[in-house]
């Protein structure tokens, strides 16, 4: 369908079609519905990307992403600075707050360790979490990590690193299934692993 639309239009599919789960005929379908909706969704999407692309930023403690720094999370004083739960990415610290069930603070390592993927170490934010692990408040360390390959390589290579630090290392209990991504989870399922951690 090359030479449909104007170059405008081939642009906002073509940068649609790069979100997940987004295909090219996803991409024109919601592309279509922007247009077609233009005062009621593609306007105010628009300027919702504009100010988050301005004022959304990562925090410097814990990696995710807010419009403060350090983020709401890390800021309030109600949460439990003993405990630091690890997770690969920002949605998956979103599905933990879902669930409600944990009261700590968190740590986004941007990623897994992958060789396919050409991800090390240094490519992850593991040295910041030895330094707040090496905190005297902090007390646990749960690695809330994918029950996938990767997600246990990691899991095993964080518990080692941890192992001088004063600290118990937990991960989430097999309630999460082998292959699972936390963001792709249900409340229930999260909040039930989180309770049934066991040492790493």
């Amino acid at each position: 369908m090359a030479g449909s639309a104007g170059p405008e239009i081939e642009r906002l599919i073509g940068l649609l079609a790069k979100l997940p789960g987004m295909g090219p005929r996803s991409a024109r379908r919601a592309s279509l519905a922007l247009l077609k909706r233009r005062d009621q969704l593609l306007l105010p999407l628009a300027e919702a990307l504009s100010v988050a692309a301005e004022r959304v930023k990562t925090c410097s403690v814990c990696g995710s992403l807010d419009t403060q720094d350090p983020c709401a999370i890390c800021s309030d004083p109600q949460r439990d600075a003993s405990l630091i739960c690890v997770v690969e990415e920002v949605g998956a610290l979103w599905a933990m707050e879902r669930a409600a069930a944990f009261r700590g603070r968190y740590h986004v390592l941007g990623g897994l360790l992958s060789a396919l993927d050409g991800m090390g170490p240094d490519a992850l934010r593991v040295g910041p979490l030895i330094a707040r692990a090496g905190e005297p408040q902090v007390l646990e360390v749960v690695l809330a990590l994918p029950a996938t390959v990767d997600g246990q390589t990691t899991a095993h290579y964080l518990a080692e690193r941890l192992a001088g630090a004063n600290v118990a290392v937990t991960m989430l209990a097999r309630g999460v299934p082998v292959g699972g991504e936390l963001d792709w989870l249900d409340d229930g399922t999260i909040a039930q692993a989180l309770r049934a951690r066991r040492p790493a």
